[in-house]
């Protein structure tokens, strides 16, 4: 059993996926082929944006975004404390601090109140600059961005939008990825949307900010190309085989894998609701269960304690099925952020949820069969 199928994947888009690969060989144009402009296109058609850059991985898109948004020496990146480390890690990288703020008890997502409180403990403080907020769509869920966006406004703030574990989810009848002035997604292999090796994008509504994240992604170019370099930038481009290989697998995820998708997560649910804590996705929502309208990249469940939680996964471990704990450890409590000012918040609902969780496996292929070795398996556990 996989814990995400990729293989069956395969089995499925073997065709589109093999042509596509052997035309881009048969080309040889390996960078920046007419795929690759392409899937930008249907990317940001399908996320409803006006411009989508793709690149490297989703942590450059994130850097990318930090860069756009100007951050640096003295400012205050406000992210939730629920997440992982590239969400976070840009803002060491660029001189700035993580204000990390608590996460809701029911989507795991930023939560808006602990948000606003630690904005106005930064400003009565006084020493950091209150500067841009990334808001991560964790699990597959949106995060409520009908809050969010005007506390953003009210202060100021950038809003950057990661949404690498909830591409395909949408919010009230908006894509993940359409949000904020900047929003990123990943196309790692177990994303929901994810490629042969690495990749990412980066999207906005902003000519400008367009403009600055093309430069930045071939070292700073400027309107000459890649040897009139107008600012410091990186080198953060989607290989044209994994454009080819995405191009079939968006097609199948808008047909038919979000929908299976719910179909898996909503016998999770009915098995485990009385015994855990299953995932909740907020009205309006569909997650893309990576994960509202949520899409399940991961399910997760909470167990009564971390007790139950460990001797779940020891008994799945005997019986050979995978499971993984997204995230073990909350931003605050990682060594790299440990001399980060807290001002105050205790992360309450962030440490029970590490503390609890448990993602089991979760694929559109998985059939009633396989998943039904997993019901029983966990509740062979209790």
């Amino acid at each position: 059993m996989q814990f995400i199928d990729l293989k069956a994947q395969y089995a499925a888009l073997r065709g589109e996926i093999n042509a596509n690969i052997q035309a881009v060989l048969d080309s040889a144009q390996f960078i920046g082929g007419p795929q690759v402009k392409q899937l930008e296109q249907e990317l940001a058609d399908f996320v409803g944006r006006k411009h989508c850059i793709t690149c490297a991985n989703g942590t450059d898109a994130l850097q990318i975004a930090y860069m756009v948004a100007g951050v640096g020496e003295g400012d205050a990146v406000f992210c939730p404390d629920m997440t992982f480390i590239s969400s976070t890690e840009p803002a060491k990288m660029f001189g700035a601090t993580s204000v990390f703020c608590d996460i809701t008890k029911d989507t795991y997502t930023l939560c808006p109140e602990s948000l606003e409180k630690q904005i106005k403990a930064v400003l009565a403080q006084g020493k950091l600059k209150p500067k841009a907020v990334v808001a991560v769509d964790i699990l597959g869920n949106p995060c409520d961005y009908d809050t969010i966006a005007p506390i953003c406004e009210k202060y100021g703030l950038t809003l950057i939008e990661d949404a690498a574990q909830a591409f395909g989810a949408s919010n009230k009848g908006r894509k993940c990825c359409s949000f904020g002035y900047i929003a990123t997604t990943s196309f790692f292999p177990a994303k929901p949307l994810g490629c042969y090796g690495d990749g990412g994008a980066i999207f906005t509504d902003d000519d400008a900010a367009a403009d600055v994240i093309r430069s930045l992604c071939v070292h700073g170019k400027g309107p000459g190309g890649k040897y009139d370099n107008i600012r410091v930038g990186m080198n953060s481009r989607l290989d044209t085989i994994q454009a080819a290989v995405l191009l079939p697998k968006l097609k199948a995820l808008r047909s038919y894998e979000i929908d299976r998708r719910q179909e898996v997560a909503g016998r999770y649910n009915a098995a485990f609701c009385k015994d855990f804590t299953v995932p909740f996705v907020a009205e309006g929502c569909v997650s893309a269960w990576a994960q509202a309208e949520t899409h399940w990249a991961q399910y997760a469940i909470l167990a009564k304690d971390t007790q139950t939680r460990d001797r779940v996964i020891a008994h799945l471990k005997e019986k050979n099925i995978p499971n993984m704990i997204y995230y073990p450890t909350p931003q605050h409590a990682l060594p790299v952020f440990k001399a980060e000012p807290h001002y105050g918040e205790t992360y309450a609902n962030a440490n029970d949820y590490c503390a609890r969780t448990l993602s089991l496996p979760m694929h559109p292929y998985m059939d009633a069969a396989q998943q039904q070795t997993v019901i029983d398996a966990v509740r062979e556990a209790l």
